[in-house]
């Protein structure tokens, strides 16, 4: 696996990110003033990086498939604890916001990050190619998560609203977390070939750096938890400051989360292995629900507070277009640049209507 992180070195920002944002955890404990809350902020961001950065240095030490798994875990831990200190410190004013951040993940990754990927892969190499079999498991995986996570909750009868009844949030969390279980074992042990780059989409001199060290692995993970450590404590500490409406923060905690790992695939589809960048993608659409759903459904339940998980008409049209779209454009093995010209239409549409209904 290909990753910005190839040197045996682990850059000063990447442990000076996380001693500042502790140390700015302990200033938004003094005061509240606006420039603390930007400043803490800043720290969140710089934290999310960091944290993104030591995953890219294990996953590259473990190499792929595993590599990817190593990085979709982290991106959806750091997700998870977003969310979950945002709903610890807002109350069941947030009772939509796992939804909002699950649904803006999907539609960040399928049609933004997919698609820039297929547009800026075919635009430097015309056509491009990908083990379809792979792909295709994992999409006909994602719909069935999507779905029964935020369109089935609107077609039930036992409670009214879009929300499960306990039984029924048990069972999704359970069938959540089976899916991504038989997700994994497949990734990793039965079909590896079917998400491994083949020979000549692995040409670039970058794809052969070699590994970091041991060492560097292992502080690196020790690094990776103290980041998560900061990433929760500072956003629960952010929680107040954010006023924007829950979708718009949804959207925030996915792009902040994502970003790394999308300019990592981004990064690999422009060198031609866009194999990898699916890997990357995909595999985070899957944890993000597989893990998120589990864990805030455990929220729920300690809290007793209720779980919108059901999307609205307009959210649920723009989730089945993309999945319909996703297959289509995907099911091929093979890209160009119409393919990723449609999917970044939708995401603009998806973007423009969540900011103006």
């Amino acid at each position: 696996m290909k990753t910005s992180t190839t040197s045996t070195a682990l850059p000063p920002w990447t442990w000076i990110s996380p001693i500042a944002g502790w140390l700015l955890l302990g200033l938004s404990m003094w005061s509240n003033h606006l420039m603390v809350e930007i400043c803490v902020g800043a720290g969140l961001v710089a934290c999310v990086l960091a944290a993104v950065h030591h995953a890219e240095v294990v996953a590259h030490r473990v190499g792929e498939p595993f590599g990817s798994l190593v990085l979709a875990l982290a991106v959806t831990v750091i997700e998870v604890a977003l969310i979950v200190s945002l709903m610890l410190s807002a109350g069941d004013a947030t009772v939509t916001l796992a939804r909002d951040t699950i649904f803006a993940a999907i539609m960040i990754i399928l049609n933004g990050m997919v698609g820039l990927c297929v547009l800026v892969g075919a635009t430097r190499h015309r056509e491009q190619a990908f083990g379809h079999y792979g792909v295709n498991a994992v999409l006909a995986t994602l719909a069935t998560m999507s779905m029964i996570t935020l369109v089935l909750p609107n077609t039930t009868t036992t409670i009214a609203g879009p929300l499960y009844s306990t039984s029924q949030l048990v069972l999704m969390a359970v069938a959540s977390l089976t899916l991504y279980g038989a997700f994994v074992l497949v990734q990793t042990v039965r079909h590896r070939d079917y998400f491994l780059p083949d020979g000549a989409a692995a040409t670039d001199e970058n794809a052969h750096a070699p590994p970091p060290s041991n060492r560097v692995a292992l502080i690196s993970t020790l690094l990776l938890l103290f980041c998560l450590g900061a990433v929760v404590l500072l956003a629960k500490a952010l929680a107040p400051a954010i006023g924007a409406p829950k979708a718009i923060v949804g959207i925030i905690i996915a792009t902040i989360v994502l970003m790394p790992e999308s300019l990592a695939a981004l990064k690999a589809a422009r060198n031609n292995r866009l194999q990898t960048s699916l890997n990357l993608a995909l595999g985070s659409a899957l944890a993000s629900i597989g893990l998120t759903i589990p864990a805030v459904a455990m929220v729920a339940f300690v809290t007793g507070w209720p779980l919108f998980l059901g999307l609205d008409v307009k959210g649920m049209a723009l989730l089945i277009l993309t999945l319909i779209v996703a297959t289509l454009s995907l099911g091929t093995g093979r890209t160009t640049v119409l393919q990723g010209v449609v999917h970044l239409v939708i995401f603009v549409v998806y973007l423009f209507t969540t900011i103006v209904p």
